[in-house]
């Protein structure tokens, strides 16, 4: 997983799991209450959701079974008490993923979202198109007319994150959370600077350009259509 929102009203727990999940490359945001995590999900997609059951606004099991019936299938490891068995048993009958008994160890944390994320790759898309454009997630190869584009790490995930949005613009910030695994601005270039390498390669000697600037804003993958 490379962005996962946490929610959970104890901030010491949310700002330990965000520091361990940031440790280990992995892009995290924090939500407190239960009734701002549709907006955040719908707002920008994660990867998972670390769902506590007891918290303000609306609790856990209320905000799985809104974002199960609107059809989101986002991975959502639910937080529970030791004591809690029939919160447990509900929970995963209506479509969480597993669950991680309070107080637990970091390192396991890390492990059911791992284990998580490779029982969704295995059943996702390996290959994305967009127009002529082909990228393999598992190769990590991009083609575009039949001639392959080398890229290099930063700049396949950043073409991936326009190629799963196409049209949709992603903001300097949001790229610098999912890529860089940045949460603050740290002041510099970094995206625009990827983003003309990108250009170059993926745009320059084709007859039709697909990266969008958004002034002041940030960028988009434009619609083959």
């Amino acid at each position: 997983m490379k962005r996962v929102l946490i929610v959970d009203d104890e901030l010491k727990v949310a700002a330990a799991i965000q520091s361990g999940l940031a440790e280990r490359g992995i892009a995290a945001e924090t939500c407190y209450r239960g009734d701002e995590v549709l907006e955040r999900v719908a707002r920008q997609p994660f990867d998972g959701l670390v769902l506590d059951i007891m918290l303000p606004g609306c609790d856990g099991l209320s905000v799985l079974r809104q974002l199960r019936s609107r059809g989101d299938n986002t991975p959502v490891l639910l937080l529970t008490a030791r004591g809690d068995i029939e919160d447990r048993v509900e929970g995963l009958e209506n479509g969480a993923d597993d669950y991680l008994i309070k107080p637990f160890a970091m390192a396991e944390l890390v492990a059911r979202l791992g284990a998580l994320a490779r029982r969704r790759g295995g059943a996702s898309k390996q290959v994305i198109t967009h127009a002529d454009i082909i990228m393999n997630l598992r190769t990590r190869q991009v083609s575009r007319e039949k001639q392959e584009l080398f890229l290099s790490p930063r700049e396949f995930s950043v073409l991936e994150c326009l190629m799963r949005t196409p049209g949709r613009v992603h903001t300097r910030i949001e790229l610098l959370q999912q890529v860089w695994g940045y949460q603050f601005d740290p002041g510099t270039n970094v995206v625009d600077v990827a983003m003309k390498r990108l250009r170059n390669k993926l745009d320059l000697g084709f007859a039709r350009p697909f990266i969008r600037s958004v002034r002041g804003v940030g960028y988009a993958l434009e619609d083959p259509t």
